[in-house]
């Protein structure tokens, strides 16, 4: 992504209403180089930085002041029919752990996060790096996710855990 036209359009999206103008919106993330598909739904708090990747599928909704960072050379993937609450943070970058130098926080490591088809992130999740959202799985409120989610699951709790499966020929909870 082009972090100086995200900048541009991080200032930009603040004086649009919170859920108007969402063909714009794409628009100028289209020439900052995000992948959008058809039909996407970003509100204007919505914050993207970095100079990784990001690519959204169709019929996608992201929610007031969620914060997406993907750093190079990293990618954050939205399949189609993926809904992200409000406050929802998504990042690709971290540390490795550093015992020997001064700081802790030793070399970078930027590792993808990947959310498959019909995903729900409730409010205020977090995404790290290096995580699978398996397709249809739900991640409850104020979850944090450190490791994959299967498919058809609900994640929930800091780490997250998964303490449901749903069957879907009929739509019940296994």
């Amino acid at each position: 992504m082009n972090s100086i036209v995200l900048y541009f359009y991080n200032l930009f999206a603040i004086f649009l209403p919170e859920t108007k103008f969402f063909r714009l919106k794409c628009l100028i993330l289209k020439q900052a180089g995000v992948v959008i598909g058809s039909n996407v739904r970003i509100c204007s708090s919505v914050r993207i930085i970095g100079d990784g990747r990001l690519s959204i599928g169709d019929n996608c909704w992201i929610g007031s002041q969620t914060l997406i960072i993907s750093s190079f050379p990293a990618i954050v993937k939205l399949g189609n029919n993926v809904d992200i609450a409000p406050k929802v943070y998504i990042g690709t970058g971290s540390h490795e752990i550093d015992m020997i130098r001064d700081h802790s926080a030793g070399k970078g490591i930027s590792l993808d996060v990947l959310i498959d088809d019909g995903v729900w992130v409730c409010t205020g999740a977090l995404l790290l790096p290096g995580v699978i959202i398996g397709k249809k799985s739900i991640i409850a409120a104020g979850s944090i996710v450190t490791k994959n989610v299967p498919k058809y699951s609900l994640a929930v709790g800091s780490p997250s855990k998964i303490v449901k499966e749903y069957n879907t020929i009929n739509n019940s909870i296994s």
